[in-house]
């Protein structure tokens, strides 16, 4: 998983190349590692072994995001929703806080992979604002209902909360946090810390 970043910064090709070349070459090491093993003992020792007893759906699922996100983003998608976003609202602290309300019901990783197809490292710098504000509020923001989090989708079946109940008894708090978090962020950045 750190090659996916690495990749993406040294190559400037999608993320989910970075995936796909990190996983080929754990690969391609496992089986030169383990060339001289007898058949059995290779098996057990392989990727292929290890991939059946991953969580392939939840893996799947991430490949499908970064895939999804990168074809909106070849196809100008993303570079077109984020114009009209800076059109319509002329503030990249409500669209951002926008988008942290929207991780509440979108799952906040197909969204920050959206946001960086959205708007470049030309406009906002790897250490801006915006990416730290942009990681707080999809982060916290999953957790105004139960189902904006993949945590939150695990805790409904293993504890076996119903959605209602949730909203009626934890949403609103996650809200009131979320605000103040936004509140205390914001003070923090204009008094420069």
């Amino acid at each position: 998983m750190l090659l996916v970043p690495v990749f993406k910064t040294l190559t400037h090709l999608p993320p989910y190349m970075g995936m796909l070349l990190g996983l080929g070459l754990i690969w391609v090491i496992t089986e030169i590692i383990h060339s001289g093993k007898d058949e059995q003992d290779k098996n057990f020792h392989s990727v292929l072994y290890a991939i059946r007893k991953a969580d392939t759906p939840s893996i799947l699922f991430f490949l499908g995001i970064l895939l999804s996100v990168a074809a909106l983003e070849a196809s100008g998608v993303l570079g077109s929703m984020a114009t009209q976003l800076d059109k319509t609202f002329n503030s990249s602290t409500l669209i951002v806080s926008l988008i942290g309300l929207l991780s509440a019901i979108v799952d906040n990783v197909p969204l920050v992979a959206a946001s960086m197809g959205m708007y470049s490292m030309d406009q906002y710098a790897t250490d801006h604002f915006f990416w730290h504000f942009l990681a707080y509020c999809t982060g916290v923001g999953g957790s105004i209902l139960i189902i904006g989090s993949a945590a939150g989708i695990a805790a409904m079946g293993i504890e076996k909360i119903e959605f209602f109940w949730y909203l009626k008894k934890i949403g609103w708090l996650a809200l009131v946090g979320y605000i103040s978090g936004i509140l205390v962020f914001l003070l923090l950045q204009f008094a420069g810390f």
